[in-house]
Order: structure tokens, then C-alpha cells, then sequence
């Protein structure tokens, strides 16, 4: 350990380049392989190779490949033991790879969050080395909170700017293409989980896309009523097909590669002429949007879904309705044909899955297990399982066969939009609006009191410092205050013009602060109930508010993506704290009264200087942190995220 770091740090810069790019191989192919095991659970080797402004996290990761090739495998120094602690490693790497991306400075938090469970003697010593390597401020997990590897999801494609609506492999399994609400495609490397380039041309949503069979060309279907045919290669986009009069919502190749066939809102099919560009035919017959579109291995049938809950079977030659298949009790969103050509599967916002004879139209079964609707639907290619993906934010695997579920992956944010599956059928690939893709492994108390007097919904509460009132705020636009006690009423609040996403007290329990969906925070007596001021400055929702303990100062987090903190006294806005790139929805002040923390559908927590407005530390979890908290101590600080995780954590490096 002690010569790895000497040659990190007492080379020439050229050495260690070369140390960093060379000697993982170089051991390997020596037959030294003790020296690449020390080398790759080396903290420093880790560290220095990730920020190198040459290498970063994808290079590094490809080092530990070299477990698996054959000489290593008949290598007398091959250890089980440690070759696991480095897949450990290599998997955490790739998990947190999206982060190491935006934030290379969390390497430490990343591995902590998701190896400290491992009872492994190598990751532990490795570990104990990293938390001792940082000196500034960082938010030092205290518990494995994070996704660890070695199950289902393998890694996440991150960089589309709105909900990724739909996802297509390529032929030979080595690029994903994705279509998003962001008006863009983006085609990634499937293996290390970059982001070749990004196709624009669409002025709306892309909602589908599909793949030529040839793998050259990429075909998407877009809100803005086109289809567009972009050249993979080069990026470039070939034409563009016109005629449907409302967004398009479907498209599919044929087998041959000489049409396409695309559904729309307006109701009907299209198929044109993929080298022409021309519209071949209009099938019409839905009464409703056309949902999802597929086709018969053989090309001769096209099947569509439809909002008006049927699915219906196209002769593709004649353009002719042959069938309708019937059974759903609500809109078909997603369709699917098995390898055979047999049998095809349904999905519908009834929460189902259908199973259909093609010849026949018989229904043969159903399968239910989603909580919400389903958005897309895809086949493993030996025909025998079925993913779906729903709005509960979840994927299922089901046996085709049996109709039995197997398993459910969850760790999206959002709903799930779309599911597709690499060509040997041992990874799947979703879509999600929470903005990302994921790659998963197939394989692998007493009621006290209930307080009534609100018309709708209550986004916020909080307590006096007495302990003897609560506040609310609703969704009614008022502001109650009751009595904890007998819970009784004592007194509405009413001026704002939208819900009241947020409260908070003063320390002295004479104020009251309020942050609404209008934009606005408000100061109201608690005594008198009168209103006392409004600051106005945020472009969006108040969702989060917060006093520091001197209760001079208001800190609000908005659906704008900032912070921004406020004179209580004289209501003047003294700055904005800006560097999340999504709503701050969680905000909590330190004890010392000079640092503040917010949480953010971004999935970081930030901790800011107050004083000079800059962030000291970040965490990025792997879903959107709803609330926050801190200890009395004024280090420890409690997280919730969307899914019911907690996260515990321990600011490390400040005095407080």
C-alpha cells in the first residue's frame, strides 16, 4: 500500500499518468495478482484516477473487467475473496457513475452509502482509509443508504432535462436510444453509460422510437404531429414525415425495413415508405388515440392499442381491420408480439396485462399486480417472461407461461414510461419521468386527537415553541391555529391565493412564517392572527420555510430551484442561494445559525454558508429527498426520500 501511494505522489506528472493507465493491465498480464487487487481496492489509486482530467469514472471502472479474463481465472494467485471485492467495488462505481458526472467530489459519500454493509475485509479497510482522506466539509453517510450492487439495477443513464418517454436498443445490444419530453434523443453507450450525442430537431415531446432493423437508422415520433428518420452514425436527420394532425404517439418498423407505421392522437395509423419518405396508407377505425403499435415478426399484421380500451389486428398489405380485441375497462397503452407470432400482450391504465391468441383473438389471461397504470410492456427474447412498467413507479417481471409474477424492480422516481431489453435478454432498460434511465440485471402509534377545519388537503404543520398550538397549512389557501390540547380551533389565517405549502414559527412563538403556491411568503402574529408582511421575490411555489434560531432570518426553498434568504424585520431579500437543478423542497437551519441545509427533487442535500451563500457540502442519494432535519448537535442530519428511505448522516470537517 505504502509503494502505491509513494508513485501516486512522488512521480513526475507523466509517471503517475502512466502509473493510472497501464499498471492495471500490466499486473494482470505479469501474473501479479496480488499487486492488482491491492491496486483496485487502493483508496488513493480510486480517487487519484477518477479526478485525473484524462481518465475519470469509466476508464476506472473498465479496470476491474480484468477479473474475468481467462488467465486470470487460471492464475495460482486468483482469489474468490477479493475477486468479490472488487466486483463490489466496480458495481458501486457504476451505480454512482451519473453522480461522478456532475460531483466528483462525493467519491467518499458514494462508496460509503453503498459498500459500508459489505462484511468485506477489503471494502471495510478501504473504507476506513477514504474517511479519513477528505478535510473539507462532507456529509458522511452513518448508514448503508444508498442502492448497493450486486442487485437488479446495474447503473443510470442521466442527462435528459424532462420525463424519458420512450427507450429502443439497437440491434447488436450496444446503444440505447432515448426520446423525452426535453424535445431531444439521445443515444448512449450501453456499456459504460455515456452519452454519445443528442439528436434535436423536434419542437415537442418525442414519444416514441424505434430502430431500423439494419441498426442504421433511428425513428421517432414526436407531440410536434411528425415522424422523424435520423442517420445513427452521424446524428444527422434525414427527412421528415408530415400528415398526422395531432401528436404521434407510436411508431414501429417493419421487418424488411421498408416501412414504418406510426399511431396518433388523430385516431389513426400511418404507413410510409421508409425510403421514400411517402404516406402509403391511412388505417382508420379507432375511436380514440392510438396508443401503441406493434407488428408480427412475419410483417404481415400490425397491432394497435387504443384510449378507446380495444386493441385492433391490421393486415398490413391491405391496410384492412381483420380483428378488435376486447376486455379491457380502460385505455391500451403498450403492445407487445411474442418471438412466434402468436400471442400478443396488453397494457392498460385498468392496471392489467392481457394475454391474446392472435389467430383466434381469444383472451387466454390476465395478469394483475401493478398499483397504477400501465405505460409500456416488453418480451424477453426467449418469449418467456414479460416486463412491464407502470405509474407506480416500479417495473414487474412476469412468466409468460403461467401468467406468475416473479419480481418487481423499484428505484425510479416517477412513473415508468417505457422498457426495453438488450438482444441477449439479461438486461432491461427503463424510461422514466423522473428524467432518467436505469439498466437492471433480469436475473439477478396511538391517535391522540384528530384536528379537523381545513377544506382540503394539509401540506404543513408546525408546533409553537410552547408546545401548546399548531399550525397548518392547506391546500384550502388558509392557515389554521389549534389548540394541541383540547384541539380545538383557535383561529384562520386567510390571504393567500393558493395552497399553503409551508410553515414555521419564530423561536419566540410570536410569528408565524407561510410559503404558498402563489409565489409568496407571509408573516402573520400568532396572537392577533393580522398579517404583518409579504415577501415576493420566488418565480414558483414556496414549498419549504425555516427560521434561524436568532429568528432574524427566513430561509425558503421554491419550486424554482433556489433558496433564498430573508430579513425577517424589514423583509428585504438579502440573497439567493442557487445550485440545485430541481425544486428545493426541504429546508432546515443549523443550530449554529450559520449553515442551512436544503433537500431537493434533484436528490441532493446541500449544506450552504449562510454568510458567504456558497455550498460547503453535498450528497446525492439515488431518489428525490423530500424532508430534512438536523440534530441538536449540529452535525447529525436526518433525510426522508421519495420512497420511505432515511438517511443518516454526519456533517464531517466544520467546526459547529
Amino acid at each position: 500500500m505504502v509503494e502505491i501511494a509513494h508513485k501516486l505522489t512522488s512521480k513526475k506528472y507523466y509517471f503517475q499518468k502512466a502509473y493510472l493507465s497501464r499498471f492495471p493491465y500490466n499486473f494482470v498480464q505479469s501474473g501479479n495478482l496480488e499487486k492488482y487487487y491491492n491496486l483496485l481496492t487502493h483508496f488513493q489509486f480510486i480517487a487519484e484516477k477518477i479526478n485525473h482530467p484524462e481518465f475519470g469514472v469509466d476508464p476506472l471502472i473498465n479496470d476491474y473487467d480484468f477479473v474475468d479474463d481467462p488467465e486470470v481465472l487460471t492464475n495460482p494467485e486468483y482469489n474468490p475473496h477479493k475477486v468479490k471485492a472488487l466486483k463490489l467495488i466496480q458495481g458501486a462505481l457504476k451505480l454512482s457513475a451519473h453522480v461522478f458526472s456532475q460531483d466528483k467530489t462525493q467519491l467518499i459519500e458514494q462508496l460509503l452509502g453503498r459498500l459500508m454493509s459489505f462484511e468485506v475485509p477489503e471494502i471495510q479497510a478501504m473504507l476506513e482509509v477514504a474517511k479519513q482522506w477528505k478535510v473539507i466539509p462532507w456529509l458522511r453517510p452513518l448508514t448503508p443508504n444508498l442502492t448497493p450492487p450486486g442487485g437488479q439495477l446495474i447503473r443510470t443513464l442521466a442527462g435528459h432535462s424532462a420525463s424519458v418517454n420512450a427507450v429502443a436498443l439497437t440491434p447488436d445490444g450496444k446503444h440505447v436510444i432515448s426520446g423525452s419530453s426535453d424535445n431531444t434523443l439521445k443515444i448512449w453507450n450501453l456499456e459504460t453509460g455515456q452519452e454519445m450525442c443528442t439528436l434535436t430537431g423536434h419542437s415537442n415531446s418525442v414519444n416514441a422510437v424505434a430502430l431500423t432493423p439494419d441498426g442504421k437508422h433511428v425513428i421517432s415520433g414526436s407531440g410536434d404531429k411528425t415522424i422523424k428518420i435520423w442517420n445513427l452514425e452521424t446524428g444527422q436527420e434525414k427527412f421528415t414525415l408530415t400528415g398526422h394532425s395531432r401528436w404521434v404517439n407510436a411508431v414501429a418498423v417493419t421487418p424488411d425495413g421498408k416501412y414504418v407505421i406510426s399511431g396518433s392522437n388523430d385516431n389513426t395509423l400511418k404507413i410510409w415508405n421508409l425510403e421514400t419518405g411517402q404516406e402509403k396508407s391511412t388505417l382508420t377505425g379507432h375511436s380514440h388515440w392510438v396508443e401503441a403499435v406493434a407488428l408480427t415478426p412475419d410483417g404481415k399484421h400490425v397491432i394497435s392499442g387504443s384510449g378507446d380500451k380495444t386493441l385492433k389486428v391490421w393486415n398490413m398489405e391491405t391496410g384492412q381491420e381483420e380483428s378488435t380485441l376486447t376486455g379491457h375497462s380502460s385505455r391500451v397503452y403498450a403492445v407487445a408480439v411474442t418471438s412466434d407470432g402468436k400471442q400478443v400482450i396488453s397494457g392498460s391504465r385498468d392496471n392489467t396485462l392481457k394475454v391474446w391468441n392472435l389467430e383466434t383473438g381469444q383472451h387466454k389471461s390476465t395478469f394483475t399486480g401493478h398499483s397504477s397504470w400501465f405505460e409500456a410492456i416488453a418480451i424477453t427474447p426467449d418469449g418467456k417472461q414479460v416486463m412491464s412498467g407502470s405509474r407506480d413507479n416500479t417495473l414487474e417481471v412476469w412468466n409468460l407461461e403461467t401468467g406468475q409474477h416473479k419480481s418487481t424492480f423499484t428505484g425510479h422516481s416517477s412513473w415508468v414510461e417505457a422498457v426495453a431489453l438488450t438482444p441477449d435478454g439479461k438486461q432491461v432498460i427503463s424510461g422514466s419521468r423522473d428524467n432518467t434511465l436505469k439498466v437492471w440485471n433480469l436475473e439477478t402509534g396511538q391517535d391522540k386527537s384528530t384536528l379537523t377545519g381545513h377544506r382540503d388537503s394539509v401540506y404543513a404543520v408546525a408546533v409553537t415553541p410552547d408546545g401548546k398550538q399548531v399550525i397548518s397549512g392547506s391546500r384550502d389557501n388558509t392557515l389554521k391555529v389549534s389548540n394541541l390540547e383540547t384541539g380545538q380551533d383557535k383561529s384562520t389565517f386567510t390571504g393567500h391565493r393558493d395552497s399553503v405549502y409551508a410553515v414555521a414559527v419564530t423561536p419566540d412563538g410570536k410569528q408565524v412564517i407561510s410559503g404558498s403556491r402563489d409565489k409568496t411568503l407571509k408573516v402573520w402574529n400568532l396572537e392577533t392572527g393580522q398579517h404583518k408582511s409579504t415577501f415576493t421575490g420566488h418565480s414558483n411555489s414556496v414549498i419549504a420555510v425555516a427560521v434561524t434560531p436568532d429568528g432574524n432570518q427566513v430561509i425558503s426553498g421554491s419550486g424554482d430551484n433556489t433558496l433564498k434568504v430573508w430579513n425577517l424585520e424589514t423583509g428585504e431579500e438579502k440573497c439567493t442561494l442557487t445550485g440545485h437543478s430541481n425544486s428545493v423542497i426541504a429546508v432546515a437551519v443549523i443550530p449554529d445559525g450559520k449553515h442551512v441545509i436544503s433537500g431537493s427533487w434533484d436528490n441532493t442535500i446541500k449544506v450552504w454558508n449562510l454568510e458567504t451563500a456558497q455550498v460547503i457540502a453535498s450528497f446525492t442519494a439515488d431518489n428525490p429527498l423530500r424532508c430534512c432535519a438536523v440534530a441538536r448537535d449540529g452535525v447529525t442530519i436526518v433525510a426522508g426520500d421519495q420512497f420511505g428511505g432515511v438517511h443518516f448522516l454526519r456533517l464531517e470537517g466544520m467546526q459547529t
